[in-house]
């Protein structure tokens, strides 16, 4: 990955390249989804340290998946912010039947 990246349009397709296994996007879905309810948890209860957990659950999954199942190398390590917002942006084109599901 040494390719620098000025925009997330650009970022997006090299992303899904990165995620061509199955089970790596399925986990990374398990652990946006578990980070989705954890968050309504956490307002539902009050119990605000909760929100701490939130970056071991999503990336945990994330990770796991890359490392036993895509093996490769996270792109969060060097492009955090994007690969927030494209999790987010697969997660969601995975619920509406967009490409990302279909790589």
């Amino acid at each position: 990955m040494t390719k620098r990246f000025s925009n997330f349009a650009e970022f997006y397709p090299f992303y899904l390249s990165q995620h061509q296994n199955r089970t790596c996007r399925a986990l990374h879905y398990i652990g946006s989804c578990l980070v989705i309810l954890v968050t309504i948890l956490t307002f539902y209860s009050g119990q605000w340290l909760l929100l701490c957990s939130l970056p071991v659950i999503g990336y945990s999954f994330a990770w796991i998946g890359h490392l036993v199942f895509e093996k490769n190398r996270p792109a969060t390590f060097k492009y955090p912010f994007y690969s927030l917002m494209a999790d987010w942006v697969m997660l969601f084109e995975a619920f509406f039947g967009k490409r990302s599901r279909n790589i």
